[in-house]
């Protein structure tokens, strides 16, 4: 069934959907506005006049049926009668009335720029922390009110009212950064097994006794070259995926990897962190899609943790994957090592 204009205005990712012979039909308040022109202006253009450099023609032409996997096209170029061009990362599907084309708006900046995000992406990311510094900051003074009246011999309360302020302070160095970008601070030696620690410390506060969090670390490792931080969320958000997904068990293991390709590159050396877990597994339908912002296998869902996690280890000239079925998932995440230098 077409899609209707008025279901899909909220939606903050751009749409629209066309005939069996390509005409525009309809698009969504986010479409027309990130090609600036009004929804009726669109309707009955051919779809491929959006794309004035044949970029949509190869796709079309293809001889889709209703319920095929959408087709996948990178940084297509998109633009109104003779506005400016304006770049995507799209998704083409065919539906039973024709087509649907979903696009993730990206800058006019190359694919490998691990400091780029989509446009869409950023302004929302923006948006969102200016209304997170406040409750934040109050959540941070509530942690050290806390703290002052806590029975010094209490440990735990302590630890726990410790790790608020901590996670508040990572969190507000986040949003300054969104909100006044700056360049990425230099990458430092650390221990990738204290970046686990923290991470199951917010684990187990988030889970409880919920789900069961096993260590499996190759204590002989390097240290790596990175930002403690941003490593953090990576793997924090990887972890909390896994809860999400109904996990009982979920297992960081470490280890070393030799002659590892990450990307066209072969190092001869590199760490292998996975996260595996026993949850639901990725759903099939979104597999191809699963690191692009805004896609969620959950109605609650933002997703924006894997495309986070994704743009980290590019920013560690790493690589993110994962396999999974039912009962069993593992996100691997490979980061270069510098070889030891022997005494």
């Amino acid at each position: 069934m077409t899609p209707a204009g008025p279901d899909l205005d909220p939606l903050a990712t751009p749409l629209a959907w066309a005939t069996v012979d390509a005409r525009i039909a309809g698009c969504n308040l986010a479409f027309a506005r990130w090609l600036g022109v009004g929804q009726r202006r669109l309707l009955g253009l051919p779809l491929r006049a959006l794309a004035p450099d044949g970029g949509l023609d190869a796709a079309l032409d293809r001889a889709a049926e209703p319920g095929d996997a959408p087709l996948r096209l990178r940084r297509l170029g998109l633009r109104f009668a003779d506005g400016a061009d304006r770049f995507a990362d799209a998704w083409l599907t065919r539906t039973d009335e024709g087509w649907l084309l979903e696009a993730h708006p990206v800058d006019e900046f190359p694919d490998d720029d691990p400091s780029r995000l989509p446009s869409a992406l950023s302004a929302a990311l923006r948006g969102l922390a200016h209304e997170l510094r406040n409750p934040l900051a109050g959540i941070k003074g509530a942690a050290q009110l806390l703290g002052r009246r806590l029975d010094p011999q209490d440990a735990d309360g302590h630890a726990l009212t410790a790790l608020i302020d901590e996670e508040t302070a990572r969190l507000t160095a986040l949003l300054d950064r969104l909100l006044s970008p700056a360049p990425a601070a230099p990458h430092a030696p650390l221990n990738v097994h204290g970046v686990l620690e923290r991470v199951l410390r917010l684990a187990e506060s988030d889970a409880g006794w919920a789900v069961r969090l096993v260590r499996d670390y190759d204590p002989s490792l390097p240290e790596v070259e990175g930002d403690a931080d941003r490593l953090t969320q990576a793997a924090w958000n990887l972890v909390r995926n896994a809860i999400e997904a109904g996990a009982s068990q979920v297992t960081l293991r470490t280890r070393a990897e030799h002659a590892a390709r990450i990307g066209d590159a072969v190092h001869p050396l590199a760490l292998r962190l996975e996260i595996a877990d026993d949850g639901r597994g990725v759903p099939a339908d979104l597999a191809e899609r699963l690191f692009l912002p805004l896609v969620s296998g959950r109605a609650e869902g933002t997703g924006l943790g894997l495309a986070l996690a994704q743009q980290v280890a590019r920013e560690h000239r790493g690589a993110l994957s994962y396999r999974s079925r039912p009962g069993h998932t593992v996100f691997t995440l490979l980061l270069p090592l510098a070889e030891p230098v022997d005494a």
